[in-house]
């Protein structure tokens, strides 16, 4: 085809796509009526009876102007007569760019998508189970997309950049929060946030937002895979902090595969023995640099030879520093396989052997996303009643380029905003969730960054952890389900107790 005429083709389709979206928020002088259905599921031996109400919150200026319409789906309990004694539960994922599908149908909702035991899909086109594990048993629960996500959409005329940044978006989910709070008479009702990933870092930083913006004090956080300071992620030359902190869950993935030239027979015992190493002995190392002798340098690929399986002669050419991206390529290159970084339990197989990185991640591409996407979709119609014509953004660089100005070269660390927040709000509670196999936010950088908040020694308590043996996701591996629905009711019962 002619390429001017191919690129006016296009162009006409862009066109027409964009007079079909932006049809769907042209009129937003009210909010776009819901979709309210009944329901009902078994937990713990009991049937819950809930309301699901499907449907947009548009946000607006002082004026009345609409700036967004953001969609979400709340389910509250029936029969609860006194709603300052209910919980409500504002939940999301990360991304950025991550629609609130994963939590939804994978963990806390009352329907999530079927899978293995171990987590992994089963054949397409997948079915939705009830979930006996949601958390509606114990708090009402209200999913968020926050804008450019799922069905939620900037109104017609407003840029995108009003929303694509940390603070933009700790500001929009935030005040669709106290909108809904505000609309729904929750302002009494005990309140905690459920985020997930990147969402643990919008969760913290709504800890400050809404306390210093709306005056609105929660009870509790659940961060589910939690990155608080970006710097324990960033692979940047310079910064060997990520070398140190992803160790243990390199170690466990070895460990999980027997890779290990020793194989440990346990993991746990396993993982304090690297714990010890890396904040020690490796750290130590790393900070001198081409200081460090050349007994000690042998002595340090030498362990960690034993601890992650790698070749003695691979880690002295990366300067004994293990980036992620090529672990999940090298733990087994030999066979042919690659490991998940969400979940590096998952395997896969690229075109070759030769890359320095992996094609594709397994444990997104082929073991959640198909899964994932066909149970929003499908439940959105069927079971809720709600229809959209507009794409349902599951995970999506819509939200690109993501701003970070507030921290301008420096790296992001939210942790600061929580214990600032939990300073003021002493009854603010956090529960951490972390999966041994998670090379996306490793367990041993959640623990670093909470072990240099630096809190006062009477708000430490108010700080608990849980670990599971699983990925990011740790809700797709039914024990951990099992176990996490354990967890979460113990924090809300105590959290409360408070009262």
């Amino acid at each position: 085809m002619n390429e001017n005429l191919y690129f006016l083709i296009s162009c006409l389709f862009i066109s027409v796509a964009t007079v079909a979206q932006s049809s769907d928020s042209s009129d937003l002088k009210e909010d776009p009526p819901p979709s309210v259905t009944q329901h009902s599921v078994r937990v713990g031996g009991q049937t819950i009876d809930y309301t699901a109400t499907t449907g947009y919150l548009v946000l607006r200026k002082e004026n009345g102007d609409a700036r967004a319409k953001m969609f979400f789906i709340a389910y509250t309990r029936n029969g609860v007569d006194d709603l300052s004694k209910r919980p409500i539960t504002f939940t999301f994922n990360g991304g950025p760019g991550s629609s609130s599908v994963w939590l939804h149908m994978g963990g806390l909702g009352p329907r999530r998508i079927k899978m293995t035991e171990k987590g992994e899909s089963l054949p397409p086109p997948y079915e939705l189970v009830d979930n006996e594990y949601t958390w509606l048993d114990k708090t009402d629960l209200v999913f968020i997309d926050p804008v450019e996500t799922g069905l939620s959409r900037p109104a017609e005329g407003v840029e995108k950049s009003e929303f694509t940044g940390y603070e933009e978006d700790i500001s929009s989910v935030g005040d669709f929060i106290r909108l809904y709070t505000t609309r729904n008479g929750r302002w009494s009702s005990p309140k905690f946030l459920a985020g997930e990933s990147y969402g643990t870092t919008r969760a913290a930083g709504l800890s400050g937002y809404l306390q210093d913006r709306h005056g609105m004090y929660l009870n509790g956080l659940m961060l589910i895979s939690s990155i608080l300071n970006f710097q324990t992620a960033r692979f940047t030359k310079g910064n060997d902090l990520p070398y140190i902190l992803f160790l243990p869950t390199y170690a466990a993935i070895a460990w999980y595969h027997q890779q290990l030239p020793n194989q440990p027979e346990a993991l746990e015992p396993f993982l304090q023995e690297v714990e010890r190493f890396a904040i020690g002995e490796y750290a130590s190392a790393l900070m001198l640099g081409d200081e460090l002798p050349e007994d000690r340098k042998n002595q340090i690929i030498s362990r960690l030879h034993q601890y992650t399986g790698l070749s003695e002669e691979y880690l002295e050419r990366t300067h004994y520093r293990i980036h992620i991206s090529r672990f999940v390529k090298e733990l087994r290159r030999d066979e042919g396989v690659t490991v998940g970084r969400l979940d590096g339990r998952m395997t896969g197989v690229d075109y070759d052997d030769a890359g320095e990185f992996y094609e594709f991640d397994p444990s997104y591409s082929a073991t959640i996303y198909g899964p994932y996407t066909t149970a929003i979709n499908a439940y959105l119609k069927a079971d809720l009643e709600y229809e959209n014509d507009l794409p349902y953004e599951i995970l999506t660089g819509r939200v690109r380029p993501w701003n970070y100005s507030n921290v301008q070269n420096e790296f992001l660390n939210v942790a600061e905003t929580l214990r600032s927040a939990m300073s003021v709000n002493p009854f603010l509670k956090v529960h951490v969730f972390n999966g041994y196999y998670d090379l996306a936010t490793p367990y041993f950088a959640t623990d670093y960054t909470f072990n240099h908040m630096f809190l006062n020694e009477e708000l430490e308590d108010n700080i608990s952890m849980s670990f599971y043996e699983s990925g990011h996701m740790m809700y797709i591996h039914q024990p951990s389900l099992v176990k996490m629905k354990q967890e979460v009711d113990q924090f809300i019962e105590q959290t409360l107790e408070q009262q």
